[in-house]
């Protein structure tokens, strides 16, 4: 099976032929020979990694190569041979390979370093600057405010001031608690009782009220284990205000029923605020106990919730009359939210998603619709085999929210804005994403709802957990690293100097 590769091509890393990876077997069974065990080429066939590739390696290009096949170069056409879902988990690992996006390499320990000088992107040339260092490793929101300080959230550490000469404040005290509860494996944290999204009330200045979206730690309603006890957590969203370095005026703004409190890591818990224009708070939620209750209109998992900023449920809400649904219910069918931001100028909703092997996305997010999970999505399960419903089902895409953008393979897609600043005047109205395997950030222009092209703006820089702009128009990014996470920032080139 080739791939009309053009020119010579370098091996990557040994091509590790996992057991439990379909896709692995089904390459070792049906390319290697061709391609080499590491898709670095062999007498019969050229290399699918350090090489262009003739038909190109989008997963969508991949997918007509290996089906149209090319007999004319000895390439079968395989669409008569494999499934279609087969065929496209083999695209989905070439191109993991081709941009070295390994499910077991996070970049958490990838060595830390700006660029030098000047960056010339396509709308604007920039700089980074290092705000702060010297963060916990697992950070995961910023928030600038008018004042030129930055909310900033650990999630183990807690909420925090970052000041504009770097320094910072003690962590708040009276916020809601951290936990320390958990591991890390393979460069991530599975843990339970985290801080995650903070925002600033839109009238903050007016009103001072901080929005903090955390999991609740339950150490009350723990579930007896055969070898002990263990506390479970679960979204929720508080506001508060800051007076000083504590934690004032506390109000629960969204909270689950105690049911739904489970033990399971925080790690897809989804953790995002975004606010509208006429008083409405989003919060996203995402698997927190897997896959169950995504599609249950009942649960909370897997949902975009809307309330008044009070906390209050609005009537004109999808479900609010739907028997058994929880009225907060805005969107359904998510996996793992990782943005959440609303566009004013257009007043639309959209979010980031990670998918699993691919299907990672961006989304402009519908009043009562499903986007989904766990019944439909562009990338594969970890082990290779299709997501799809079990035992024959099918799955009526017609009543499927499709994503904007499709982000295969997938990137580990994080947070993102809809800049409206003014440092960068070519990015207006662009979408600037995050990522945290891909260590990438992009601009993605989007126009009536269509995807229409995507920069790369940095590139092997770092995971970049949250994006934010500050009043000024400069682009604010939280980096997280194993040495201690950073707040960095994008200036124009013709700034000022450090």
């Amino acid at each position: 099976m080739g791939l009309l590769a053009s020119g010579a091509g370098t091996a990557g890393p040994l091509f590790e032929l996992l057991g439990g990876d379909r896709a692995a077997r089904l390459y070792a069974k049906q390319c290697a020979v061709c391609h080499g065990d590491d898709l670095g080429g062999a007498a019969q066939g050229p290399a699918l990694v350090g090489a262009p590739l003739r038909r190109g390696d989008s997963v969508a290009e991949l997918e007509r190569s290996i089906a149209d096949g090319s007999p004319e170069l000895g390439m079968p056409a395989w669409a008569g041979t494999l499934e279609a879902d087969r065929i496209k988990s083999l695209a989905i690992l070439v191109a993991e390979r081709r941009r070295n996006l390994s499910d077991d390499d996070f970049r958490m320990d990838k060595q830390l370093a700006l660029p030098a000088g000047p960056v010339a992107a396509e709308r604007a040339t920039f700089r980074l600057e290092v705000v702060a260092t010297g963060i916990d490793p697992y950070p995961f929101s910023i928030a600038p405010l008018p004042s030129g300080d930055i909310l900033l959230t650990e999630k183990k550490r807690g909420l925090s001031i970052v000041h504009p000469d770097g320094t910072r404040s003690v962590p708040i005290a009276g916020a809601p608690e951290t936990s320390d509860k958990g591991a890390i494996r393979g460069g991530l944290d599975y843990g339970i009782g985290w801080h995650l999204d903070v925002k600033p009330h839109p009238n903050y200045r007016e009103n001072g009220w901080v929005y903090l979206h955390h999991t609740d730690l339950c150490t009350d309603c723990r579930r007896r284990k055969m070898l002990g006890f263990f506390a479970k957590s679960m979204n929720r969203l508080v506001r508060g205000r800051i007076e000083g370095d504590r934690w004032v005026d506390q109000e629960v703004i969204w909270s689950a029923p105690e049911k739904f409190y489970h033990p399971n890591p925080d790690l897809a818990a989804g953790g995002r605020i975004a606010f509208d224009n006429n008083g409405h708070v989003y919060l996203s939620v995402g698997i927190k106990r897997g896959d169950k209750g995504v599609q249950d209109l009942g649960s909370p998992y897997g949902k975009i919730h809307r309330v008044r900023d009070d906390g209050t449920i609005p009537p004109d809400n999808p479900f609010v009359d739907t028997p058994g649904a929880l009225p907060s219910v805005w969107s359904y069918g998510h996996r793992n939210p990782q943005g959440l931001e609303f566009d004013p100028r257009t007043g639309s909703l959209w979010s980031t998603e990670m998918g699993p092997r691919g299907g990672d996305e961006i989304n402009r997010i519908e009043r009562g619709k499903n986007y989904g999970w766990p019944l439909h999505s562009l990338g594969m399960n970890y082990d290779g085999t299709p997501v799809g419903p079990k035992r024959g089902l099918r799955v009526d895409l017609s009543r499927i929210q499709r994503p904007v953008v499709d982000l295969t393979p997938s990137p580990a897609v994080s947070s993102f804005v809809i800049y409206a600043g003014h440092a960068f005047p070519g990015w207006r109205g662009d979408f600037l994403v995050g990522s945290l395997k891909a260590t990438e950030l992009y601009r993605i222009e989007i126009d009536g709802g269509r995807h229409v092209r995507t920069e790369v703006l940095l590139t092997d820089l770092a995971r970049i957990r949250d994006v934010e702009v500050g009043p000024e128009g400069w682009l604010y990014l939280l980096l997280e690293h194993a040495t201690g996470g950073q707040i960095v920032r994008l200036v124009p080139a013709s700034g000022p100097p450090d």
